[in-house]
């Protein structure tokens, strides 16, 4: 396997905390590995390393020269003027850049430039970039290209920045958590993108599902060491619980051992003195390793809510819509206690819309809600929380409550933080030093701190590391008032919703007796047609410079490409007839739910294909006369 990046002896020191220590690890070509450690270790830190955005206090890190490596930040950076086009363009890879160079040379009529550049564009199979680059874009769901980027949500900038990454086809994949935001559709998408490609793959999320799909390795980075695994997220549980067994058995044993060796050592000097240096060496030898014991952090909380009466929230008949495109039409329902709901659709479909409505927050325009009297609502909203940042964790903790009320005992407001695993060295850290998760946990906090009986949890999960997804399910599963959760991880969904909403973003909304898995299972067995509409023509691409006398003509290999598409094209029309003949019910045999799923998918993907050879024949053709 070739070798693609090397890191050896990693050392870094943020603030006066380690990160690091002296990490050292391989990455080769094909390898799809995640990165896995709890908010505030260092999971960013270390992939901005890799990039060269930081810098190690010591160590090296070296990528093979023949690579290109395509990083997709947390927060990619982009320019507010530009339209979605111009930001993919404007993405700095060698195919973008040497399309505006030619452009440029075309604008300065400068022929020894265009010839070269001709030449190069040939290489870089350049001409059709921004057919390919809408492609992507639809793939992504991104339709509006002259649209501006500031007018953009925080998903569909998303999209873009995945959009500019893929496009520039990169051998090496950095992505710091690249399902936030993104619909479930998407992220079902870009899963299995992944998964078939020859891609080179490092990256940080905590989508288990993602995880478990995609991932051949994991690193774990823990108290300041790197740990490998060779295999999925499964794999990883099942080894990392044997590690921590064997630590903890090896600890067990130096603390057996210290107490006889401590005896020894509290003996009068004189008799100590006598004895071989080398026990004494050993004797602190093995008080280093019986600290080695991996830390218990489990949350095992039985907070009690307060008291929910029958009446929780009524809704009868609401309606919501804005600049004339209904979100949510003529809805009713009556919830119930110790009810925990999903809502899934897609971003825009109306689910903030629904929640801040049943809040109060946002008035329907028809219909209305009853909200029961001993209702105390937890709402935690996307936009996280503001915050002093000269505070201190605990102080934003008390200024809420000094304690907590947690079923037969209360709690003071250090023991709460540490039950979410801030342990008593982060209680006086200031705000302003919190990782992104960190300050999403605290806000957490801050939610369940006024001991609510009606949750409302709007995307909880993006920023949050695994472990403590582990502690807030646990937690919600505990629960004893209703809660409503919004979310794209479909594996938080899948273990905590009893049902789900599902919003089709036209005012419609079901009421679906089951998880997200079981969702998608039934979404798949439905017979589907795909609409018939065809991907909006693109614009000329790039063209070379053509004389008065003469026009461009096919290379040889647009040619053979030219022949090939004209062959492939009837045997797909064909194969598209035949699935919507058995799908409309003329199969020669009955079909199953699963092949009535395997025929949907084979349908989009046969129709897409399609649809991308046709559009390619007629560009081609226009220069094959």
């Amino acid at each position: 396997m070739l070798n693609y990046l090397s890191v050896e002896n990693l050392t870094y020191d943020w603030g006066e905390f380690r990160l690091f220590d002296n990490i050292t690890f391989g990455i080769g070509e094909g390898q799809k590995s995640a990165l896995i450690a709890r908010n505030g270790t260092g999971k960013t830190t270390l992939l901005n390393m890799l990039t060269g955005r930081m810098q190690p206090d010591s160590g090296r890190i070296v990528f093979n020269d023949d690579i290109r490596v395509g990083y997709l930040e947390q927060s990619p950076y982009f320019n507010n003027e530009n339209t979605v086009l111009q930001q993919v363009f404007d993405c700095g890879n060698e195919v973008a850049d040497t399309i505006r160079d030619y452009e440029a040379a075309l604008f300065a009529n400068n022929t020894d430039q265009i010839l070269k550049l001709t030449d190069r564009m040939d290489a870089l199979n350049a001409w059709d970039y921004e057919q390919r680059i809408k492609q992507i874009l639809s793939q992504l769901h991104i339709n509006a290209f002259d649209q501006r980027v500031a007018t953009l949500s925080g998903g569909q900038q998303k999209r873009v920045a995945l959009a500019a990454l893929l496009i520039s086809e990169p051998n090496f994949l950095i992505l710091d958590e690249p399902t936030n935001h993104l619909d479930l559709d998407i992220i079902e998408w870009l899963e299995e993108y992944l998964r078939r490609s020859n891609i080179t793959l490092l990256m940080v999320t905590h989508d288990r599902y993602f995880l478990d799909r995609v991932c051949t390795d994991i690193y774990e980075l823990d108290n300041k060491q790197l740990y490998h695994y060779e295999g999925n997220y499964s794999y990883f549980i099942e080894k990392k619980q044997e590690r921590q067994d064997a630590s903890r058995a090896e600890a067990d044993k130096a603390r057996n051992l210290l107490r006889k060796e401590q005896d020894w050592m509290n003996r009068q000097p004189q008799a100590r003195a006598t004895k071989a240096q080398y026990r004494i060496d050993a004797y602190y030898d093995l008080k280093e390793k019986a600290k080695t014991a991996p830390e218990e952090r489990s949350l095992n909380l039985q907070f009690e809510a307060q008291r929910l009466g029958r009446k929780v929230v009524d809704i009868y008949g609401i309606s919501k819509s804005f600049d004339g495109r209904c979100l949510i039409n003529d809805f009713s329902y009556k919830f119930a206690p110790r009810e925990k709901v999903g809502i899934v659709g897609a971003n825009g479909s109306g689910k903030t819309t629904l929640l801040n409505m049943i809040t109060g927050a946002l008035a329907p325009d028809n219909g209305h809600l009853e909200v029961g009297d001993t209702v105390v609502f937890g709402y935690y909203r996307q936009e996280g929380i503001v915050v002093d940042d000269s505070k201190t964790v605990i102080e934003v903790i008390t200024d809420i409550a000094e304690q907590v009320n947690a079923g037969i005992k209360t709690m003071t407001a250090a023991q709460f933080l540490r039950y979410f695993l801030f342990p008593n060295e982060m209680h006086h850290v200031q705000v302003s030093k919190l990782s992104g998760g960190e300050r999403k946990r605290l806000y957490l906090l801050t939610i369940l701190v006024r001991n609510p009986n009606f949750l409302i949890l709007d995307e909880p999960t993006n920023d949050l590391d695994i472990l403590t997804l582990n502690v807030l399910e646990e937690y919600l599963l505990s629960f004893n008032g209703t809660v409503i959760i919004v979310s794209h991880d479909r594996f938080f969904v899948d273990k905590i919703a009893q049902h789900l909403f599902v919003l089709n973003g036209e005012g419609g909304i079901k009421d679906f007796p089951g998880n997200y898995s079981e969702y998608l299972a039934w979404s798949k067995a439905q017979p589907k047609v795909a609409p018939q509409t065809k991907p909006e023509a693109p614009k000329p691409a790039p063209q070379r410079q053509r004389q008065s006398s003469d026009r461009r003509r096919l290379t040889f290999a647009e040619r053979k490409e030219f022949e090939r598409i004209e062959a492939e094209m009837p045997v797909l029309a064909e194969r598209k007839q035949q699935i919507e003949s058995d799908l409309s019910g003329n199969a020669a045999e009955p079909l199953t739910p699963q092949r009535i799923a395997e025929l949907s998918e084979e349908y989009q993907r046969v129709s897409a294909d399609l649809d991308a050879k046709e559009m390619r024949w007629l560009e081609l053709s226009e220069f094959a006369g």
